[in-house]
């Protein structure tokens, strides 16, 4: 399957990711059917090694297509780009882990699951771990073959140990973890983002990355070792993932905005036609102008990502003012789209809150996009603002 038309593909879907964006929600998860149909596309083979069949597509390209998602379903986005990235990182691991994951019998499509937050304990024995506890906010783990829990390695005899324990990915089969019923949000609620549990789970060791070593870009593969596309520094990547749900969502909003105010007054004013209001005028422009200049701020530093490969094959690495400085325009363009939906939504009248109007839908779910801990605005703002003033970002994150 080409890379070249993934978008198109993607976009062709809208109309049924939008048949069933309601349901995603009150299912609390994506319907199977449209995420067998996403699959279809190729758009889970973005971030998968050429070798096994995978695109290996332009950041830019990845972006497009989550975006084009979320204009109809942030939840469903949300999801397709959680496991679309985790794979980056499953590419990371050593040469015979990438088999296990990308030669199973999903192939290059696998969908692997993952979550940074640390909430399970890895106790080495006979060469790998034994790996305990529970990891809450599994994005598409009803949906995943793989999830990549981040655990932190403790003494087998439970005595005491000297310094912060280390912290590492242990990737285990999802048909061996249990899924609780805990998931029920009034924002992104169709991401399926339960809690996993681990119980004394063996994990050989070549299904371990130490996190560290990941975010400092050191990994074991020989094979994506010298690829310039794995050189990328994953935390940015997620930054670029995380701004296009966004980018999807003011950018719906909009239309949903345009299609409504030529059918529907003013109630208790002389406007029979929203859309012949000053007020609505203003309204439309403001907001139109709040995701154009979060669309820039996006195709600036995503296109600065990209431009660190080199044609001989190495990445010069973003310095960590690039990074703290990407790291907050990616929340900063979050927030302007929130800006604009929020204006958009006040301005939709009470019968947008039925649940069938994707506007109400639109407001909760990038209301909760802008609380993610990576995501959040006024976090990302200290961080660089700490950097740019001389002091420790704070945070290891970047």
């Amino acid at each position: 399957m080409a890379d070249a038309g993934i978008v198109d593909r993607v976009r062709e879907l809208r109309p049924l990711i939008r048949r069933n964006a309601l349901r995603a929600e009150h299912g609390r998860r994506v319907p199977d059917e449209v995420v067998a149909a996403l699959s279809a596309t190729g758009v889970h083979r973005m971030n998968v090694p050429r070798r096994y069949g995978g695109h290996q597509s332009p950041l830019r390209t990845q972006v497009d297509a989550f975006a084009e998602i979320a204009a109809e379903c942030a939840s469903t986005a949300w999801v397709t780009l959680g496991h679309a990235g985790v794979s980056y990182i499953a590419a990371l691991f050593c040469d015979e882990a990438q088999d296990d994951f990308f030669t199973g019998p999903d192939g290059p499509d696998v969908r692997i699951g993952g979550t940074l937050v640390p909430g399970t304990t890895a106790v080495p024995y006979d060469g790998g771990y034994r790996v305990n506890g529970a990891s809450a906010f599994a994005t598409g783990c009803h949906h995943a073959r793989w999830h990549l829990m981040t655990a932190a390695v403790v003494p087998p005899d439970g005595g005491p140990r000297e310094g912060p324990p280390e912290m590492v990915w242990v990737a285990l089969p999802m048909a061996e973890l249990e899924i609780l019923d805990d998931w029920d949000p009034t924002g992104l609620a169709g991401t399926g983002s339960n809690t996993v549990v681990a119980r004394d789970i063996p994990v050989p060791a070549h299904r371990t990355l130490p996190v560290a070593s990941m975010l400092a870009g050191l990994t074991p593969s020989k094979a994506t070792a010298d690829d310039p596309f794995y050189r990328m520094p994953v935390l940015m990547l997620f930054c670029a993932w995380a701004a296009s749900a966004a980018l999807g969502m003011g950018r719906a909003a909009l239309a949903e905005f345009d299609a409504r105010i030529h059918r529907r007054g003013i109630t208790y004013t002389v406007h029979e036609r929203q859309n012949e209001a000053t007020v609505t005028h203003l309204q439309f422009a403001e907001a139109r102008l709040k995701v154009s200049a979060a669309e820039l701020v996006v195709a600036r530093f995503v296109a600065e990502i990209e431009a660190r490969a080199r044609d001989d094959g190495s990445y010069t690495p973003l310095t960590p003012l690039e990074r703290a400085r990407i790291r907050a325009e990616s929340g900063y363009a979050a927030r302007l789209c929130k800006e604009a939906v929020d204006l958009l939504a006040s301005a939709s009248g009470a019968s947008s809150l039925q649940r069938d109007v994707p506007m109400q839908r639109i407001a909760r779910d990038i209301q909760a996009l802008c609380l993610h801990s990576y995501v959040n605005p006024a976090t990302n703002l200290e961080v660089y603002g700490r950097v740019l003033s001389g002091v420790d970002p704070g945070t290891p994150f970047l």
